[in-house]
């Protein structure tokens, strides 16, 4: 049985500038008071995630695809409309979230502004996709994102975590002053919507033969499991290296200063790495946020969702053209990657039910539909992720 399959791209799609940006922030800012957070995250991702990849496994068919067939009539176009708009508007902030990462990484070891790099990344982009040949490139940026992760497990042992913060934060459950806005962002960083698309898409391209069903939905899970939590304590180590380098110092986390938690293993090559690290994960992730879009917009409006097809280029291209717009804007580096994550927490709760609703569709899934304990789980993540959702909104405007 292989361990590892699609999933893997999944956690390094997103182990990106945004999960790195803000697990740093959530650790200088809070400490270990979030990481409860991130383990709802990390749960909340597999369980959503398995969900995705059996409905491809079973029905050979994207997110989107079977979204599309559940509805008629008016119903079928709000559905569709919600679904097209959700992924757009979300995977628009993601890019310009990956595209600000990876501008951040380069501007600071090599100058220039960010939106000079923003602009010439998303030229390498479209080319890399226009071309067809971004496999390859891909599997090497990803190859640098999981030695990023690989340092920051290895400084996080270094710099010696207080252990017993991590447990009170793990048990708390509590939501320090101002951090609502970083919870959510927390979430929409790890459980991110456009990944249940690509997942979905990924394996419905091979679906194994009837008699091959039960072992390839075992595998998968198997791949989900572990895949996904690798990616968790990736952004654990994160956010423990961040903790220990500005939380208990009480030192500020700027964008210029970011790269200062890698310095108890990398001395003064600290920022090159970290810039290094951020521009991968970011030009992996801009390549990836785009097709996902491609895939579960095409797949609303009932178009091919093939590379070739000219909808399918027309809508990764907009997706990269709003992100490069709104990652112009002069916001703060961090700020804007802040935005980004808590943009996609905010539409989690839209898709999931999509989702979920989907997976209960007995004719279309047969035995496999989702059991009691799926729907249990699937329901508190939505019912969470809603209410702190709405309960920050409620503070913007009252």
């Amino acid at each position: 049985m292989k361990k590892f399959g699609p999933a893997l791209l999944i956690t390094a799609a997103f182990i990106g500038p945004g999960t790195v940006t803000t697990a740093s922030m959530a650790g200088a800012n809070f400490g270990y008071a979030l990481v409860w957070a991130l383990l709802f995250s990390v749960i909340a991702t597999f369980v959503l995630q398995e969900m995705a990849a059996r409905l491809g496994l079973v029905t050979g068919r994207g997110l989107a695809e079977a979204i599309r067939n559940q509805f008629s009539g008016v119903g079928k176009w709000i559905v569709i409309t919600l679904v097209v708009s959700a992924i757009g508007a979300g995977n628009a902030a993601y890019q310009a979230g990956n595209l600000t990462g990876a501008a951040l990484g380069l501007s600071s070891v090599m100058g220039g502004s960010i939106v000079q790099w923003v602009c010439l990344l998303a030229t390498i982009a479209i080319a890399l996709l226009i071309s067809g040949k971004f496999v390859l490139i891909e599997k090497v940026l990803i190859a640098l994102v999981l030695l990023m992760s690989l340092v920051f497990l290895i400084t996080m042992l270094m710099a010696g975590p207080d252990f017993a913060a991590m447990f009170t934060g793990l048990m708390s459950f509590s939501a320090p002053t101002g951090s609502e806005l970083m919870i959510i962002a927390l979430i929409g960083t790890t459980v991110v919507p456009y990944n249940l698309f690509l997942h979905a898409s990924i394996v419905a391209r091979k679906p194994p033969v009837r008699s091959q069903l039960n072992q390839a939905i075992s595998d998968s899970r198997m791949d989900s499991a572990l895949s996904i939590g690798i990616g968790g304590v990736v952004t654990f180590a994160v956010l423990s290296c961040a903790a220990t380098a500005f939380f208990a110092t009480q030192t500020q986390l700027q964008a210029t200063n970011i790269a200062l938690q890698l310095e108890p293993l990398l001395g003064t090559y600290a920022n090159l790495f970290f810039a290094t690290g951020l521009f991968a994960a970011g030009l992996t992730s801009s390549i990836t946020a785009p097709l996902a879009a491609a895939y579960a917009v095409c797949g609303a409006l009932g178009w091919r969702t093939e590379l070739t097809n000219i909808r399918f280029k027309i809508v990764w291209l907009a997706v990269i053209v709003i992100g490069v717009l709104f990652a112009s804007l002069g916001i703060k580096p961090l700020a804007a990657i802040l935005f980004a994550q808590a943009t996609n927490g905010l539409l989690l709760p839209i898709i999931a039910l999509f989702l979920i609703y989907t997976m209960n569709n007995k004719t279309l899934l047969g035995e496999h539909k989702n059991g009691v304990l799926a729907n249990l789980l699937g329901g508190v993540i939505v019912l969470f992720v809603s209410a702190l959702g709405l309960y920050k909104l409620s503070q913007l405007f009252l």
